[in-house]
């Protein structure tokens, strides 16, 4: 009787452990890195700004989850690692600050002054593009290319 209540005890323990061990897997979800290449940058002053949007209803709006990098320019380029992203449709936005005041200037009506752009080099009209034009899938480790407009 000892014996077989020790081994229904065993079983069940193992199974317990396993129920744990598989609910911890499905919480743990994969991961990956974002490097953003932003080119055609024609003066060398000041820094670029990029940020990462990850909702529709967060496009262009600034956030406290809003994922975003001051970055230096090098070789006419900004290059800005984002790690630990979950597999989603992201989108990125950016700004190159050439007189280091750390806003983007505009002209009247908002028609940015310094240089900007979108992930997909997204255009938009008679404003900045939606998130729809702008997103792209981060299912894997990816660098992505943004030309200035």
């Amino acid at each position: 009787m000892k014996k077989n209540l020790l081994i229904i005890t065993f079983i069940c323990f193992g199974m317990l452990t396993t129920k744990a061990q598989e609910e911890e897997e499905e919480e743990e979800e994969e991961t990956f890195d974002l490097t953003i290449e932003v080119t055609g940058i024609k003066k060398t002053t000041g820094k670029v700004f990029i940020a990462v949007y990850d909702k529709k209803e967060n496009f262009l709006k600034d956030t406290e989850k809003l994922l975003r990098k001051k970055v230096i320019i090098e070789n006419k380029k900004a290059v800005a690692q984002f790690k630990g992203l979950k597999k989603g449709e992201y989108a990125v936005s950016f700004f190159h600050d050439e007189n280091d005041n750390n806003k983007m200037d505009t002209k009247i009506f908002g028609i940015p002054k310094e240089p900007y752009g979108f992930s997909n080099n997204a255009t938009g009209v008679m404003g900045p593009p939606k998130f729809e034009d702008a997103k792209f899938l981060v299912d894997s480790n990816k660098t992505i290319q943004i030309k200035v407009n």
